[in-house]
């Protein structure tokens, strides 16, 4: 289980925050700071900072920046991972949160599916990173570094990305759909259905597989690769 600190002074921002980190698999909410200065005392010194494994941390916040956050906690070889989420777009500030070992930086507001697709890269790396251990060779190391990175091909014509992303939802919570079953459950017709599940299989994102057991021919059956 991995352990999420929420950093954000907004409280509805918080509230919305911690309701998606409980919709995902595998993750919990441990703690929850509204400020720079809280969020550094919980990670260096509060006594549920050995159950933090991730903070998604806040850019702007009265007494701080995320920023100064990031430094202080390089500064005493605190090495948590983050997740930036912050409505900052400043290239200079995104430049910053890279180099000082943010994981992401994930621009507001976001839907709840962009949130899952981050986090789930995010346990996917954890999970190459516990399996590479000694002397990395370069696809191991090609591997890790790839979990994080979004698999994706470019959007064809005809498709649009806010019912792609609702067909990546859709199927990412499925874990496997037919076109006939995305079309009836998104409201699709079946053709357009099954050209977004195809780009997704092309992209990496989704596996075909062939469905038996039914009358007539056999039916290709399309699933979340994560």
């Amino acid at each position: 289980m991995i352990g999420v600190l929420l950093v954000d002074d907004e409280a509805l921002t918080l509230d919305l925050h911690r309701h998606y980190v409980e919709r995902l698999e595998g993750f919990r909410v441990v703690g929850e700071c509204s400020g720079a200065r809280s969020a550094l005392s919980a990670l260096l010194d509060g006594p549920l900072a050995p159950e933090i494994d991730l903070v998604l941390l806040d850019m702007t916040m009265p007494d701080g920046t995320g920023l100064d956050v990031l430094r202080h906690l390089r500064a005493r070889a605190r090495t948590v991972d983050v997740i930036a989420i912050t409505s900052v777009r400043d290239a200079d500030v995104v430049r910053q949160a890279v180099g000082l070992g943010a994981m992401h930086y994930l621009v507001k507001p976001f839907t709840f599916a962009m949130f899952q697709e981050r986090m789930t890269q995010y346990a996917r790396y954890r999970e190459r990173a516990s399996e590479t251990t000694g002397a990395a060779t370069q696809a191991e190391i090609d591997a890790l570094l790839g979990a994080l990175r979004p698999v994706t091909a470019p959007i064809p014509k005809g498709l649009v990305p806010e019912t792609l992303e609702r067909v990546s939802a859709g199927l990412r919570s499925a874990g496997a759909l037919s076109a006939r079953e995305a079309a009836a459950s998104l409201g699709l017709s079946r053709v357009a259905a099954r050209r977004y599940l195809e780009h997704l299989a092309d992209g990496g994102r989704a596996e075909r597989a062939q469905r038996y057991g039914t009358p007539g021919r056999p039916e290709t059956e399309y699933r979340w690769r994560g």
